[in-house]
């Protein structure tokens, strides 16, 4: 099994994301005015707009002697050809001896819940905090930024576009980029990567040292990109994490996207959060609307589009299901083991922080829940405050309920919660 990195690309509109990745994932750089970027878009109106509003998936293969696995076009220029010339996921994985996957990000603010979702639902190893040298650190960044840390994700940021920034306007988006990772809400040791060697160093000891590399690069020169790649290939990959992912423990998948397939049927694609699962394995799929969870078996799995016949803990794998059909499946539900049916949770009680609400929150107060794949409204019915109110910047136990249907989750998962601007997060103490 070829080790895989999630790193989820965060940063506002204009960041230079799309940018960053085409020229990472491409080899090709930019001429300046985003050619590199066309080839990473998938709609229609992106081409156009310029902005992403899905969640992107892009890989970058390293081969064993650690050099980057890149198409041949470095002389080209036309952007269709740029989109239609990259190497597929089951090239990649044939030659990798590491994968990088990069889930982009929406900027906007429009596409919010789509960036959370990604952030929640993908378990990334390392946010990747785009900054454009020229901007700073605005708008929605401090948010996706505020995100990574509530979900305790270490965080690389990336300066981009220093080719076309003034020395002095460079220096002060560096000095913001510095105050802010140092600042309480943050606490982070900022370190400029300027070496292959610090790049090699921090590699694998950032995400323990609440240390934050910074890297400066130019898509258009191609300066400092070398480091990001040594950096990202040293990365320790995602499955290795014993913390999160268990193998030693009983199946759990959870399902973040569902499709139908012409002659496979209902495919789902996830992460293995626990256990492992061959080809043939008999799994119980749930639960649905009234809690129940159904039989099915695992007739087929591809990782990385390419065909496998196991998965384990930390894997990020597609399974096709027998006998289940599309409109039975939805995003948050689980795969278990035939012997184990998780109880169906309707209300649990999480310790919350209030981030930022205008007014006062208080029972019956209803919200859009993010917990791992699950997303749905919660309501919440009970707090342990004094006044019965909750205001920014408080911390309380509260009790939530789910408003249409029951969800698996489980003590320990971190949840986050918004309505409009509203944030609070927090971590489920316990299910009721």
């Amino acid at each position: 099994m070829t080790p895989e990195v999630r790193c989820a690309v965060v940063g506002n509109v204009d960041s230079g994301k799309s940018t960053t990745l085409g020229v990472l994932t491409r080899g090709a750089l930019d001429d300046g005015r985003g050619r590199a970027r066309v080839g990473l878009f998938r709609h229609k109106h992106e081409v156009e707009t310029g902005r992403t509003s899905s969640v992107g998936m892009e890989i970058l293969g390293f081969a064993p002697s650690g050099e980057p696995i890149l198409p041949n076009i470095a002389n080209l220029t036309d952007p269709d050809v740029l989109r239609r010339e990259k190497l597929g996921w089951e090239e990649i994985s044939v030659q990798a001896a590491k994968i990088i996957s990069f889930i982009d990000l929406a900027g906007h603010e429009r596409y919010l819940k789509t960036t959370l979702y990604g952030l929640t639902s993908g378990a990334p190893s390392c946010v990747i905090l785009m900054v454009g040298a020229n901007a700073g650190l605005i708008g929605m960044s401090k948010e996706h930024l505020a995100i990574a840390l509530a979900l305790s994700v270490p965080v690389v940021v990336c300066i981009t576009k220093i080719d076309m920034t003034p020395p002095n306007v460079l220096a002060e988006t560096v000095k913001q980029v510095v105050k802010i990772l140092k600042s309480p809400g943050c606490r982070k040791t900022p370190v400029f990567v300027k070496s292959v060697e610090t790049a090699v160093e921090l590699s694998t000891s950032f995400g323990t040292d609440r240390i934050c590399p910074i890297f400066q690069v130019s898509n258009v020169t191609g300066e400092g990109l070398d480091f990001v790649r040594t950096f990202l290939n040293l990365l320790p990959s995602s499955e290795a994490d014993s913390e999160k992912f268990a193998a030693d423990q009983p199946l759990e998948y959870s399902v973040t996207e569902v499709w139908s397939v012409p002659y496979v049927g209902t495919v789902v694609n996830g992460i293995m959060n626990a256990g492992s699962v061959k080809t043939g394995d008999a799994v119980l799929l749930g639960p649905d609307s009234n809690g129940h969870y159904q039989s099915t078996v695992i007739k087929s799995m591809q990782r990385k589009k390419a065909p496998v016949t196991s998965a384990e803990a930390g894997q990020c794998v597609s399974f096709a299901l027998k006998r289940v059909r599309r409109a039975a499946v939805r995003k948050g539900m689980v795969l278990v083991n035939k012997t184990d049916t998780p109880p169906p949770i309707r209300q649990f009680e999480g310790q919350v922080l209030i981030l930022y609400h205008n007014t006062t929150l208080q029972k019956n107060y209803q919200a859009m829940l993010h917990c791992g794949a699950v997303r749905q409204t919660v309501r919440i019915i009970g707090m342990d405050h004094p006044q019965g109110v909750l205001r920014t910047g408080d911390r309380a136990t509260v009790q939530f309920e789910f408003i249409s249907h029951p969800e698996f989750v489980k003590e320990g998962m971190k949840l986050l919660f918004r309505e409009g601007k509203t944030k609070g997060l927090g971590v489920i103490t316990r299910v009721l």
